[in-house]
């Protein structure tokens, strides 16, 4: 198992080797759509990925598009453009050019009972404080949905070092983590699948 502290020192040692954050992230998206392209039926299913604005969102947005090649797609971007970090800035624009992704921006402009399988790509590791809006309520909404919930990385809300939950979390069906198992996923471990993105243990 890794801690976040762990995993960040191997994302920095493995861009000074040559693999990228772009590329890691790539994958990482490429690797959400492998899972639940093996593990569930996608075609025809009403997919929504909910994000926000740091890389877990960015992860997202690369899995939105491959995923849309295979079904119907919906991001729901409850993030700050503004404050999108770099890796995930560029996904973001690529996003926004296909025309097969639909994007919106409020919560209140669907209803989260008409997918399929709902993705959870807010917090991840990213997670610090208490839970505010406007991820508080999308915590609620996916939960409250009868879909299929996948939650990348780790579910948001959860501690990915202790498994703490810090007020409420995503209550996923499958977790979609990286590299390797984050610590505090390890009461989670039958739900999760792990994915190599190319992050190469340096010493």
């Amino acid at each position: 198992m890794i801690t976040v502290e762990e995993m960040r020192k191997l994302e920095d040692k493995s861009e000074e080797s040559g693999i990228s954050k772009l590329q890691l992230m790539s994958n990482a998206g490429k690797g959400i759509f492998t899972v639940l392209n093996e593990k569930t039926e996608l075609k025809n299913k009403n997919i929504l990925i909910v994000c926000y604005h740091g890389n877990n969102g960015g992860d997202g947005f690369v899995a939105a598009r491959h995923l849309c090649e295979v079904a119907d797609l919906t991001v729901l971007f409850i993030g700050d453009e503004t404050k999108l970090k770099k890796e995930a800035d560029v996904n973001y624009k690529r996003m926004l050019n296909n025309s097969k992704v639909q994007i919106l921006f409020e919560s209140g402009d669907i209803n989260f009972d008409d997918f399929d399988i709902i993705i959870d790509a807010m917090l991840g590791i990213g997670i610090v404080g208490d839970i505010k809006e406007p991820i508080s309520s999308a915590i609620d909404n996916i939960n409250d949905s009868k879909a299929f919930k996948v939650a990348v990385d780790v579910p948001t809300g959860l501690n990915p070092d202790t498994g703490e939950i810090i007020d409420k979390v995503v209550n996923a069906d499958m977790i979609v983590t990286f590299h390797e198992l984050k610590a505090g996923l390890k009461k989670l471990e039958s739900k999760t699948v792990v994915v190599d993105i190319g992050i190469k243990d340096i010493e």
